[in-house]
C-alpha cells in the first residue's frame, strides 16, 4: 500500500476528493501544516549554520519568530537576512558565548526585548575533535565540554528562572545531544561526556521542573552531514574511507528536512505530551555499532599528527 499526502491541506480539505492532487510522501518532505508554530518565539543556539539553521529555516516557514544565536555576528546577519528572505519569516541574530552565563543573560535580555517572551529554547551549539584522547590538551577537553555542556546548563538555567519568576506556562526545551551520549564512543571522548550531561539533564529536570510547564526533551541525530563539520571531522580521504551510510542499516545519511520535522514536532503543541525523551533520528546505526567513531581504530598512529593539520586547516 502506498500512502499519500495531500498537496496542499488548507484548501484541499475543502475541496471533493475527486478534485484533490494527490503526491506520494518521502522523507525530504515537510511534515507539519502551514502556522503550526504561530506566534511561538524560539531561540536557536548554534543557528547559524549547518543542522541549527535547517531547524530554523522550517521554524520560520511554520510561523514561528525565530532568534538564533553564536559567537560570529557576522556570520548570523548572514543567515539571518538570507532566512528572512527565503521564508518570509521574522529572524534575529543575537552574538553570544554560552560559556559565559552573563552573554546568556544578555542574549536572554536582546531577544525577549525583541520579540516578547520567549516559547522554546533549542540547545544546539556544539564543538567536537576527532582525536585520540591521549592527544587532547586539557584545554582542549575542557573548550568542548564549555560549549556542549556548561553552555547548555548555563541556556537551561537563564531560561528557566525566567520562566519560573514570569511563571510562564507551556514552554519547553529541546537538547540536541548524540547516540554516543548512552553508548560512549572513542576518539569523541569530550563530546561523548558532554552530551552525556547533557542527557541526564534532560532527564532530570523533565521531573524536577515540569511542575512550573515546562517540558524537556531532546533528539539524538545519527549522520546528519554538513559541508562544514564533517570537512573538519573527517577531512581528505577519510570521509570516503569512512563513509557513514555504510555503518546504517537504511544505507543512507540523514537528511536536514528529517530533523527539521522531528525538532517542530516535539517543540510545537502537537508534542505536548514528550517530556524527558530521547528520540533517536539515526537509520538503526546504534543498534548495528555502537560507539559513532569507533571505527578510527584502523587509523595508524602515525596518521593522527597528519589528520590533525588537516582538520586545522578546514576551521
Amino acid at each position: 500500500m502506498r500512502i499519500y499526502s495531500l498537496s496542499n491541506l488548507g484548501i484541499a480539505k475543502k475541496l471533493p476528493l475527486k478534485n484533490c492532487i494527490f503526491n506520494p510522501m518521502t522523507h525530504t518532505d515537510k511534515m507539519l501544516r502551514g502556522g503550526s508554530l504561530a506566534e511561538k518565539v524560539i531561540v536557536v543556539t548554534g543557528g547559524g549554520s549547518g543542522l541549527g539553521k535547517a531547524m530554523t529555516s522550517y521554524f520560520l516557514e511554520l510561523g514561528a519568530k525565530v532568534a538564533i544565536t553564536s559567537r560570529k555576528i557576522e556570520k548570523l546577519e548572514a543567515t539571518a537576512k538570507e532566512l528572512k528572505e527565503s521564508t518570509g519569516g521574522e529572524c534575529f541574530a543575537v552574538a553570544c558565548d554560552v560559556r559565559h552565563y552573563e552573554q546568556v543573560e544578555q542574549m536572554h535580555q536582546q531577544v525577549s526585548d525583541h520579540f516578547g517572551p520567549i516559547d522554546v529554547l533549542l540547545n544546539n551549539a556544539a564543538g567536537n575533535f576527532i582525536s585520540p584522547t591521549e592527544n587532547l590538551s586539557s584545554n582542549a577537553f575542557d573548550t568542548i565540554v564549555d560549549i556542549v555542556l556548561k553552555g547548555t546548563k548555563n541556556c537551561t538555567m537563564v531560561f528557566g528562572k525566567h520562566w519560573i519568576k514570569t511563571k510562564q506556562k507551556n514552554v519547553n526545551v529541546l537538547n540536541i545531544i548524540t547516540t554516543y551520549a548512552f553508548t560512549g564512543s572513542g576518539y569523541v571522548v569530550p563530546s561523548a561526556t558532554a552530551k552525556a550531561g547533557v542527557m541526564a539533564m534532560t532527564r532530570s529536570l523533565a521531573v524536577e521542573w515540569s511542575k512550573y510547564g515546562m517540558r524537556f526533551n531532546a533528539i539524538a541525530p545519527g549522520p546528519f552531514p554538513t559541508k562544514g563539520a564533517w570537512d573538519r571531522l573527517l577531512p581528505g580521504p577519510l570521509l570516503k574511507k569512512f563513509d557513514p551510510s555504510k555503518k546504517v542499516p537504511l544505507g543512507r545519511v540523514g537528511d536536514h528536512q528529517e530533523l527539521a520535522n522531528l525538532a517542530a514536532y516535539m517543540v510545537s503543541n502537537f508534542g505536548g505530551y514528550f517530556n524527558g525523551e530521547v528520540i533517536v533520528l539515526d537509520g538503526g546505526e546504534w543498534l548495528k555499532g555502537a560507539g559513532q567513531f569507533n571505527m578510527l581504530e584502523k587509523i595508524p598512529k602515525a596518521l593522527w599528527s597528519i589528520l590533525k593539520k588537516a582538520m586545522l586547516k578546514k576551521k
